[in-house]
C-alpha cells in the first residue's frame, strides 16, 4: 500500500495514518466541478467509504464498472481475490471520508465476534464483499467532526485515532437493528422518500418544527409508518434525530465566532438559553461557551 495520496486536483484532500494496517482518507471536493482521485490499496485491506455531502461514483477496471455512492450512505468494499485499487469520481460540493484497514488488523478487532460480522464468517472469508448502508445521524456527527475538527497538532493523531474506531464502532451496531430488505415497509420505494422528505421538513423547519402528526399529514403516511421508517432509515426517532443535528448545526454556528450562545439557540429553536445551554451540555458534555473558548 502506497504512502503518497495521489491528488488529482481534488480541491482538499488528507491522509491520516491511525496507525500501522489503519488510514483515514479525507475528500472535500468545493470546486463547481467533478474531481476524480485515486491511491493504490492491495487485497490485504478492507475499505469503509463514508459521503458525508454530496455524490460520488468508484471506477473499476478501467471505469467499466462503477459503484455510487449518494449522501448519507457508506460502502464497504473487500476483495481478498484482487487489488481494489481507488479511483473515485467526486461531483461538486462533495466531501468523502474513507477508513481503510488491514484485514490483519480488523480481523483482531472482531476476533470474538467474527461470526456477528457477517463478511467475516467462515463461509464468507474469502468472498469479496461489497455492501451499502445509510449513515446514522450519530456516524454524521463523527464524520463532520473529523471533517471540521479545530485542535492543536500534538493532539490531532489521539483524535483521529479515536473518531476512526468510534466510527467503525458505530457502523457495525447498526448491523443489530433489522435489515432494510427485512422490512417490507421500506421494500417500498415510495414510501422511503417520503421518509427522506420527513427529515428534510424538520431540518427545514428545525427551530419550530412540526409535530409528528402533522409531519405525517405532510408527507402522506401514518404515524406509526413515519416512526417505524425514520426509525429503520435513520436509526433513530425523529426528534432525537432532530436534536442530534440541531446540536451540531449549533456547534459550527459558535465555531465560527459570528453568533453568541443566544442568538445560536434561536437560531436551532431554542427560546431561551438555559434550555439550549442544558441541550447542548448534554450533547457534548461541556457548554457552548466553554466550547467557543476551546475553539477560539
Amino acid at each position: 500500500m502506497e504512502d503518497d495520496l495521489k491528488n488529482n486536483a481534488v480541491s482538499i484532500s488528507e491522509e491520516i495514518k491511525v496507525e500501522d494496517g489503519f488510514y483515514i482518507l479525507k475528500f472535500q471536493n468545493d470546486t463547481n466541478s467533478t474531481k476524480l482521485m485515486s491511491r493504490d490499496i492491495d487485497n490485504s485491506f478492507i475499505q469503509f467509504h463514508f459521503s458525508v455531502k454530496g455524490n460520488s461514483k468508484f471506477l473499476f477496471n478501467n471505469g467499466s464498472y462503477e459503484l455510487p455512492l449518494s449522501e448519507e450512505n457508506s460502502l464497504l468494499l473487500y476483495n481478498p481475490q484482487r487489488d481494489l485499487p481507488l479511483n473515485v469520481s467526486l461531483e461538486a460540493d462533495t466531501w468523502l471520508i474513507s477508513l481503510v484497514i488491514s484485514i490483519k488488523k480488523f480481523h483482531a478487532l472482531f476476533s470474538q465476534e467474527a461470526d456477528y460480522i457477517t463478511f467475516l464468517s467462515e463461509e464468507n472469508r474469502d468472498k469479496k464483499y461489497y455492501k451499502d448502508s445509510p449513515v446514522s445521524p450519530s456516524m454524521a456527527i463523527v464524520l463532520n467532526q473529523l471533517m471540521n475538527f479545530s485542535l492543536t497538532p500534538s493532539i490531532k493523531n489521539l483524535y483521529f485515532r479515536a473518531k476512526a474506531y468510534e466510527l467503525l464502532s458505530l457502523h457495525f451496531n447498526k448491523a443489530e437493528n433489522p435489515d432494510l430488505e427485512q422490512c417490507p415497509f421500506l421494500s417500498d420505494e415510495e414510501n422511503i422518500k417520503k421518509i427522506r422528505k420527513a427529515k428534510d421538513i424538520v431540518i427545514a423547519r428545525m427551530a419550530e418544527p412540526p409535530s409528528l402528526q402533522e409531519l405525517a399529514d405532510e408527507i402522506g403516511l401514518s404515524l406509526k409508518k413515519l416512526k417505524e421508517g425514520f426509525k429503520q432509515i435513520y436509526g433513530d426517532s425523529v426528534y432525537s434525530f432532530l436534536f442530534d443535528y440541531k446540536m451540531e448545526y449549533a456547534r459550527k454556528l459558535l465555531e465560527t465566532g459570528e453568533y453568541n450562545v443566544n442568538e445560536v439557540g434561536l437560531k436551532v429553536g431554542y427560546s431561551t438559553a438555559s434550555h439550549f445551554i442544558a441541550g447542548f451540555k448534554k450533547k457534548f458534555g461541556t457548554t457552548p461557551k466553554k466550547y467557543t473558548l476551546s475553539v477560539n
